[in-house]
């Protein structure tokens, strides 16, 4: 195994040499320098692991050395050691990039704590986290056989995309795949629990806050302090929040975060329907049935968004001044962006951006994209690298300069299918791979949920004679007719309308301006 060799650069090296000692008798090789010009003169002939810099040396400074250091080669860790506890050194070195800033006297136990934390950080962390997740793992196994409420589910899932998050970053593949599988029987138990309560949520006044009851309940109550931008992120999964939650840091504060439950189907017209509108999706098409489409009805299924929503406001009360905005192309994030001032006197100003769910569905139709977004990590990455350069992010920073309060939500998340059910039905049946609306459906009773009478969970019946199923799990929904082109079409594509932890559980988030 190679030797980590350290460049050590001091003009006053010969008192350092007890250091030098105790960092060759670790196993370290040092190689000193007494100058900044040596050192710029070493750096190109030798490999050096990472350099440990005195800022007040005669001839070139510390901080003239680092700046030359980091064009000869900017990756190499540099940390810098001083006398000086002068603030503005402590700026100029940390603005540029320096690994670690020590204070002199320094003892060998600092710099090898340096050391260990800028070259074995990522096995320690590695270690650590791997250890931390098996004794997790036990633990996460006992709450899956006894969770039985909607709130422990929304935990124990947040609970596995914290470790998910963190497995990731460490790249060890033998224990995500632990909790891939873990994910999975998760998803098994979730499947079932929606299964047993899902018609009680509607009926006994204790179930969680769903889609038509989410801005009754958690958005009208912050409407009363301050003027409100809502975004609604469209196919926004929990672990694609805390993915871009960071960039939001440094102009919003969080407040509140807290889960809801999307509505069965876990689809864009029925749950943000529902979100708008707040009402069932089956109350809407008895009260608004000019504005409600069934999947079966030619025509856009969300084009009424704002209308709904002004028939909630009026139904709840509240007189206020808000205007709608649904974005689905870069013109039109773009158009809004260098308007949005225009909204200030706004109380409530609505965003849709329907950004994710066309990734999600690109990802279906283009190979580019199945490149991209091959796995959860790079569909995570993918989400955050569009939000830090999308226009969204922009008028965020406007919404920030006028001292608004930001709202983010979604109306349902999505999940990587992975496995075909066979299902038959008639002409009529419904397209969506997730779930299935249709007379005379036959299908796998194990793997699905099914409404035989789509009343009972607040959905209209398009025939008397018709029912509601939905996939459970990564399952999707595939037809005996060219079943196997059909199969591998689908696979390892993002879908929503069914039953799972990733679609049905997602987040509603407060932030208060900085």
């Amino acid at each position: 195994m190679k030797k980590i060799t350290i460049l050590w650069v001091d003009d006053e090296i010969d008192l350092l040499k007890p250091h030098i000692i105790f960092l060759e008798k670790k196993g370290y090789q040092v190689i000193t320098c007494k100058s900044g010009q040596e050192a710029l003169d070493e750096i190109p002939e030798t490999q050096f692991d990472i350099v440990f810099l005195d800022e007040n040396m005669p001839g070139i400074s510390g901080l003239e050395t680092l700046s030359e250091i980091k064009v000869l080669d900017a990756t190499l860790p540099v940390v810098m050691i001083t006398k000086s506890e002068e603030e503005y050194i402590m700026e100029e070195a940390i603005g540029s990039k320096i690994a670690d800033y020590l204070i002199k006297p320094v003892n060998p136990n600092q710099i090898l704590l340096s050391l260990k934390k800028n070259l074995d950080n990522s096995r320690l962390v590695s270690e650590k986290t791997t250890a931390n997740y098996q004794q997790e793992f036990r633990k996460i196994a006992m709450d899956l056989s006894i969770v039985n409420s909607y709130q422990e589910w929304a935990e124990l899932y947040k609970k596995l995309i914290y470790w998910e998050l963190r497995l990731e970053e460490i790249e060890d593949s033998g224990m995500f795949e632990i909790l891939e599988s873990q994910k999975t029987e998760a998803n098994n138990h979730f499947g079932k629990f929606v299964d047993k309560n899902y018609v009680d949520w509607f009926t006994n006044g204790d179930g969680p806050v769903m889609s038509h009851t989410l801005f009754r309940e958690l958005v009208q109550p912050e409407l009363k302090d301050s003027k409100t931008l809502l975004v609604v992120i469209d196919n926004l999964r929990y672990d694609q929040w805390f993915a871009f939650e960071d960039t939001l840091n440094s102009f919003y504060k969080k407040r509140k975060e807290q889960t809801y439950f999307s509505i069965l189907p876990t689809a864009t017209q029925y749950a943000r329907n529902a979100i708008f509108s707040g009402l069932t999706p089956l109350d809407m098409e008895k009260k608004h049935p000019d504005w409600w489409k069934n999947d079966t009805d030619e025509g856009g299924k969300n084009l009424h968004e704002a209308d709904f929503l002004g028939a909630q406001l009026k139904r709840l009360g509240l007189n206020i001044k808000w205007d709608y905005h649904k974005i689905s192309s870069l013109r039109q994030g773009k158009h809004l962006s260098q308007n949005f001032k225009s909204h200030k006197d706004s109380d409530l100003t609505v965003i849709v951006y329907n950004f994710v769910d066309m990734l999600s569905h690109a990802k279906t139709e283009m190979d580019v994209i199945k490149e991209l977004a091959s796995d959860d990590k790079a569909y995570r990455s993918l989400t955050q690298s569009w939000f830090k350069n999308s226009p969204l992010l922009e008028i965020i920073q406007q919404a920030q300069n006028m001292g608004h309060k930001l709202i983010i939500t979604t109306d349902h998340g999505t999940i990587n299918v992975k496995q075909p059910s066979k299902v038959i039905g008639d002409k009529e049946t419904s397209l969506n791979l997730r779930y299935k609306t249709g007379r005379s459906l036959t299908y796998n009773e194990k793997e699905v949920l099914a409404a035989k009478d789509p009343n009972q969970i607040f959905l209209p019946n398009i025939n008397l004679s018709s029912s509601f199923i939905f996939a459970k799990n990564d399952l999707f929904f595939a037809y005996p007719n060219n079943y196997n082109h059909y199969v591998s079409y689908y696979r390892n594509t993002y879908q929503h309308g069914g039953v799972s932890l990733e679609e049905m559980i997602i987040p509603f988030i407060v932030l208060d301006a900085r």
